[in-house]
């Protein structure tokens, strides 16, 4: 089977994608790549959702902090962008997404935005409620172990 002539391949964009959530968060590409083609299809339907072909490249998450590149045909990021906003929970765990910025190459869009944030924690004890509690700090983010989950803080609230 003959490649089709360059003029007539595809031209894709690539989304740098992050993505955030509670320290005990468990995403894999799987879950996030479901949850886009979810709000995909429900923000533009069917044919909306094929014809703007998200797909998600390189997924990295680890104690509550990820990043992907995300595919989209050109012309179609405004669009990507819109399905991303509409994801609020992966896996039964509420996360936050941003896109980070687009480019023309996967390799660009790494190098340009995405910092290979994931892994990057610490854990310490904090005063929160009169208490001493166990706390997941990420740079200026705090995130307390509290009785029905992890409330999120930032230093600010502990200085």
């Amino acid at each position: 089977m003959k490649h089709l002539p360059k003029h007539l391949q595809p031209r894709w964009r690539y989304l740098a994608v992050e993505v955030e959530s509670h320290p005990d968060a468990r995403i894999d590409r799987g879950d996030f790549q479901r949850e886009l083609w979810y709000a995909a299809q429900n923000l533009y339907g069917d044919a909306g959702s094929a014809a703007s072909d998200l797909t998600v490249l390189s997924f990295a998450f680890a104690d509550g902090d990820g990043e992907t590149v995300v595919r989209a045909y050109r012309g179609r990021e405004g669009r990507a962008r819109a399905a991303l906003a509409c994801i609020s929970e992966v896996n039964g765990s509420p996360v936050g997404v941003r896109v980070a910025g687009v480019s023309g190459t996967v390799r660009a869009c790494e190098e340009r935005y995405l910092g290979r944030r994931a892994g990057n924690s610490g854990q310490r004890d904090v005063a929160f409620e009169n208490e001493s509690r166990s706390a997941v700090v990420r740079g200026s983010r705090v995130d307390v172990r509290g009785a029905g989950g992890f409330v999120g803080a930032t230093q600010l609230d502990f200085e």
